[in-house]
């Protein structure tokens, strides 16, 4: 790492020294170039320090994402840089008479070619042991046009022409399902759920088809915890365990802070003792809910779409919060969506503390406990993803709304025009071919070195072999002058250098 650094520092100061701004074209403004060198150096001594000593990382044939510096060791002239899903606007209303302003806690899962969507529906704002809170259930072919099925299952308001799916308080209060991945799992337990409280604990609930519902065990399977939120669970194939991440308390200073706790379990009825999660050098702030599960697309990596909770913070007078929600207790507070991500154990990787997902542009955005996103980000074709997330909430127009994001979008290695590199930390890996995740502008371009662990360029894979790649594809094979093939590498320990110039590199993948 040291010689690393020597390197990165020798390198651009002599590109100071020159006048020149990096691998593509002679600076136009030299002095304001050079500041941007200087600063670049720096970052890139920051960065590598961050990372600490290099180890030879197995990648396999899993797709690695830019979300975070687990891949990188060093970059010049670049920055990661989180993406702002886009609204498309109303996903779900909330209208039927026993869901209503105070509908939440949503988990959408995509089943083969169904899109199953689970929510609290509850009128209005009552104790988390309300008879009145109940699992309400909606499906859609498409993830786009939802319907609200009849499935005559419980009386709920004089009616069994209803999409409840579940009625039995507290427990559903934070009904959380998943769809368990564990190879092998009987076809009874396909579905699980975790739901409570912190008098009665977490309880667990399976089900064949996600929709008939009963008890996994009798007792509470943990109860450690204060869990008055959505309580998140899943198989991890990383970890070869259940996971889960659930609501406690961490007091730091006089305030006590809305805090993420961790437990695991190999059957999901005994679970460990919890782990107080660690988000590094951020400051603290409150987390309502967390959202943590598996990318599909690169399950070893744990995302959260949490939401952050500001308790005194309002956007209004207190008039005008009159006028947008009945309820006293929901006038002050503010939240907003943010993105992080988790690879195991007791860390939290925040490299971005600015909003994912602003509130919004209408008032109705701007009140408590509003914009909870939902547990689940799931494919919405090749090259898009859909997230939902609570608006409006206790308020009459109260509804799930859609938004869209590039797959594997949520961040990005990005290059201004002036351009900049990023080289990998060692590893190795399996396959024939390599495939990325990437954006240019018509002015920009990208070119891939491999160089093996020392950081040589590999014959036939130097920076002047590689044909500069520009386009917009969710996974291009990059080429160089012999062609595709990198088989012959594979299971060798080799770097990757990576030279942009206004473009996003999301993810890559050998295979």
């Amino acid at each position: 790492m040291a010689n690393l650094n020597f390197w990165l520092v020798q390198f651009w100061a002599g590109r100071l020294n020159s006048g020149m701004r990096g691998p593509y074209l002679p600076c136009p403004n030299t002095l304001t170039c050079r500041g941007a060198i200087l600063t670049c150096a720096i970052s890139a001594l920051l960065v590598s320090s961050y990372c600490g000593a290099s180890q030879v990382l197995q990648l396999g044939s899993q797709r690695e994402l830019f979300v975070d510096h687990y891949l990188i060791e060093s970059m010049v002239g670049l920055e990661l840089r989180l993406h702002e899903p886009r609204r498309e606007g109303v996903a779900l209303k909330f209208d039927r008479p026993w869901e209503g302003g105070f509908s939440c806690y949503t988990t959408v899962i995509k089943d083969g070619p169904t899109y199953r969507m689970y929510y609290r529906g509850m009128p209005d704002a009552r104790p988390d042991d309300s008879p009145l809170a109940v699992v309400c259930y909606a499906e859609s072919p498409d993830g786009i046009a939802w319907t609200k099925p009849s499935l005559g299952l419980f009386t709920v308001r004089g009616t069994r022409d209803n999409n409840v799916i579940f009625t039995n308080a507290p427990f559903s209060h934070n009904f959380s399902p998943l769809l368990d991945s564990r190879p092998g799992v009987p076809k009874a337990e396909r579905y699980k759920a975790l739901a409570g409280d912190s008098k009665r604990g977490l309880h667990a609930f399976k089900s064949a088809d996600g929709i008939h519902w009963s008890r996994l065990h009798a007792e509470p399977v943990f109860t450690n915890g204060i869990f008055d939120s959505q309580n998140v669970a899943f198989w991890s194939g990383a970890e070869q365990q259940y996971l889960c991440y659930f609501r406690s308390w961490k007091k730091i200073g006089k305030e006590n802070f809305r805090w993420i706790s961790r437990t695991s379990s190999k059957d999901f009825v005994h679970w460990t003792e919890p782990m107080e999660m660690d988000y590094g050098d951020t400051p603290p702030e409150h987390l309502y809910t967390n959202g943590t599960h598996p990318y599909y697309r690169a399950p070893q990596v744990y995302i959260a779409l949490a939401k952050r909770f500001f308790p005194a913070k309002a956007a209004f007078s207190p008039e005008r919060s009159r006028a947008l929600v009945s309820h006293a207790g929901y006038r002050v507070a503010s939240s907003d969506s943010v993105f992080f991500t988790t690879r195991g154990g007791n860390r939290y990787d925040r490299p971005f503390m600015e909003a994912f997902i602003r509130p919004g542009p209408s008032a109705s955005d701007w009140v408590a406990r509003d914009n909870t996103p939902a547990l689940g980000v799931v494919p919405a074709n090749d090259r898009d993803m859909f997230i939902y997330r609570v608006s409006h909430y206790a308020q009459p127009t109260c509804h799930m709304a859609r938004y869209v994001l590039r797959t594997d979008g949520f961040a990005s290695v990005h290059a201004p025009f002036r351009g900049g590199e990023l080289v990998t930390k060692p590893f190795t890996f399996s396959g024939g071919q390599l495939g990325l995740n990437f954006q240019t502008s018509a002015a920009g371009g990208l070119r891939v070195e491999i160089q093996d662990e020392a950081g040589k360029p590999l014959p036939g894979f130097a920076l002047a072999d590689c044909p500069e790649a520009i386009g917009d594809e969710i996974e291009r094979v990059v080429a160089w002058s012999g062609g595709t093939d990198v088989a012959a590498l594979a299971g060798k320990t080799v770097r990757l250098r990576f030279v942009l110039r206004d473009a996003d590199l999301y993810s890559l993948r050998f295979f």
